[in-house]
């Protein structure tokens, strides 16, 4: 009866909200959905609850301050825009995930959009809402806290449809999480100082597409899935892993670069009729590490350059890493093309017996250059039928196909990542 006797509001309106205390939590409370509130430069007091639908923008210099209250943002309602703020200071306690912005379950359709997020134990965490876009913006994470002990840059749970694109993260535990997240993308982000720069887990039909890692632990982290699109990532100077995948099936994983020294180019453990097709992995202690598990992998114009240990597997089955005549460039395969039609003579096997006891014997280092070693190494290639379960290229490429180029070297917005 109330509502009724009020004047309606013909229109959505811009309100001015300046850097006052609570004249941010005054302004939301007293808001019409639709309403633009846009912030004055300064220090505007958080955390704030937006509870119905709005657009929150900052003129340059606005700075919502969480005072290390919990999440500085949360959003409750549908259809809410929040963009070119700094979003600063949110809680420390990780039992509650505490973010610079939180979209609650009831937050379909948000955006979050060139926004600076900082000093925040988790950036932006989405727990539950659909169809929400998260883009271009910059979270730098608590460079305080130990890697262990800090937040997730971007973290999208249950949150189908999801697009988190061209966003710079650094300073996080995981740089982009997605978990129980179908049909999400994740593309041309850049991810530095991190763990794990994406981490995907049970997110089927998911797209990971030009995005780069730079000197992060691990490139790309991809676990329990199925359907994944992963192409034209970059892996440069990560330290242990550039792509691995665990139980991983029905994926395809192409056009990507791995280079600059992580132990593992590839690594692929327990994941089944996946196709690997003109990636570059170049510079690694090991090209590609496969578990016995791995059945029915498509591995096709690939490019393993300069690693120390090409091909890591120590299975009894026998695999040919080559599809409708097309297999892939060895830079340690001294082959011939006598025909001129790109492909080497000869097959190639990157791994020998004596390989397979140095993995199960590491000592046996020593022995690698005695008369013993060379004689069983002459004898296999001599007669192959006497070679292990391994890996076998039918149709090597005797030239690498193009490298993938085009990720960006700097982030969008300003210095911080």
């Amino acid at each position: 009866m109330m509502a009724a006797g009020l004047p309606e509001r013909a229109a959505a309106a811009v309100v001015e909200v300046p850097s006052d205390g609570e004249a941010l939590v005054r302004a939301i409370a007293s808001a019409a959905p639709g309403d633009v509130l846009r912030l004055k430069p300064g220090r505007h007091q958080g955390p704030v609850v937006i509870d119905r639908p709005l657009v929150l923008e900052g003129e340059p210099g606005a700075v919502v301050d969480g005072r290390r209250l919990g999440s500085v943002i949360t959003v409750t309602a549908p259809n809410v825009t929040i963009r070119g703020l700094e979003i600063r200071d949110g809680g420390a306690d990780q039992d509650q995930k505490p973010a610079g912005v939180h979209l609650e379950r009831a937050a379909a359709g948000a955006v979050v959009e060139h926004n600076r997020l900082v000093d925040n134990r988790n950036g932006i965490v989405v727990s539950g809402a659909a169809q929400v876009t998260i883009r271009r913006n910059t979270v730098i994470g608590r460079k305080d806290l130990r890697l262990d002990h800090q937040g997730n840059g971007i973290q999208v749970t249950s949150a189908p449809g999801a697009q988190v694109v061209e966003n710079n993260v650094s300073f996080s535990h995981d740089g982009i999480l997605a978990t129980t997240a179908r049909k999400a993308r994740l593309a041309a982000n850049r991810i530095s100082n991190v763990r794990f720069a994406v981490h995907v887990m049970y997110a089927n039909d998911l797209q990971v597409s030009g995005n780069a890692s730079y000197g992060n632990e691990f490139g790309y982290a991809l676990m329990n899935a199925t359907g994944l699109v992963v192409r034209h990532n970059l892996s440069e100077g990560d330290r242990y892993q550039g792509i691995a995948i665990n139980y991983v099936n029905g994926s395809l994983i192409e056009r990507n670069v791995v280079r600059g020294g992580p132990e593992r180019c590839l690594f692929i453990f327990n994941s089944n009729a996946n196709g690997f097709s003109d990636n570059r992995f170049e510079g690694c202690e090991t090209g590609v590490h496969m578990t016995t598990g791995s059945e029915g992998n498509r591995l096709t114009g690939n490019a393993f350059v300069g690693n120390r240990t090409q091909v890591k597997y120590a299975g009894s089955r026998l695999y040919d890493w080559s599809v409708a005549g097309r297999g892939n460039y060895w830079s340690d395969n001294p082959a011939f093309d006598l025909n001129g039609d790109g492909i080497a003579d000869a097959a190639y096997r990157p791994n020998d017996f004596v390989d397979r006891v140095v993995w199960a014997v590491p000592l046996a280092k020593l022995l690698l250059n005695s008369p013993a070693v060379q004689v069983v190494r002459w004898a296999q290639s001599q007669f192959p039928t006497i070679s292990p379960g391994g890996v076998v290229d039918s149709a090597p490429l005797m030239i690498p196909p193009p490298a993938p180029r085009g990720w960006r070297k700097e982030p969008f917005s300003d210095e911080g990542s």
